[in-house]
């Protein structure tokens, strides 16, 4: 049961949940099952939901001035995926949700996740440590792309992310690194002949 995912990815020795907490966790998600190419947020639509994605790969982007989409972040399995900014403010999102793949979700209503924080102390503090390490995350890409080379950037990227690679297009990981899928494709060729 997908579900499960989501209660292991909370199993830690620093804040465990009780089975009161577990049994309210399983209460207030709902699962979903999400087609390739459908979206679960698109600009223009307040984010109601913050989503953990059991099985599959989600994109979220946003389209510039130009029409180009521009790739903030991957999400595959055991992973987390939202327009934090829509859910919390309640305001309309300039962002898009999309799957990569077939998926299956679980998600949780803002409602919701405000009465867990409220009135249990291990989620909440367990919520708070997912969003810690995805600000981690963020930051280590902005210090990347301020300050690596393309191809550096690309590298760091083939490391830290390898069960996603072969899931997504040169395209969209170009989008993703700040670069043209042409300039991809030359970082490639130097790598291999390297």
């Amino acid at each position: 049961m997908n579900i499960n995912k989501l209660i292991e990815s909370f199993s830690n020795d620093i804040f465990p949940l009780s089975e009161e907490e577990i049994n309210q966790l399983k209460s207030k998600f709902k699962e979903r099952q999400i087609k390739r190419r459908q979206f679960i947020l698109q600009e223009g639509d307040v984010c109601k939901h913050y989503t953990f994605v059991s099985e599959g790969c989600f994109k979220l982007y946003k389209i510039d001035h130009s029409g180009k989409e521009r790739n903030l972040q991957f999400s595959i399995e055991n992973e987390w995926i939202s327009d934090l900014g829509s859910l919390y403010s309640e305001t309309p999102s300039a962002l898009y949700i999309e799957a990569i793949e077939q998926s299956t979700i679980l998600q949780i209503e803002r409602k919701d996740l405000v009465y867990l924080y409220t009135h249990f102390p291990n989620i909440d503090r367990n919520f708070r440590v997912i969003i810690e390490n995805s600000f981690i995350a963020l930051q280590k890409r902005m210090f990347q792309n301020i300050s690596a080379t393309a191809e550096e950037r690309y590298l760091y990227f083939l490391k830290t992310r390898p069960n996603l690679f072969n899931r997504i297009s040169n395209v969209q990981i170009a989008s993703y690194l700040g670069v043209t899928p042409e300039f991809l494709s030359t970082i490639r060729k130097k790598i291999a002949h390297s």
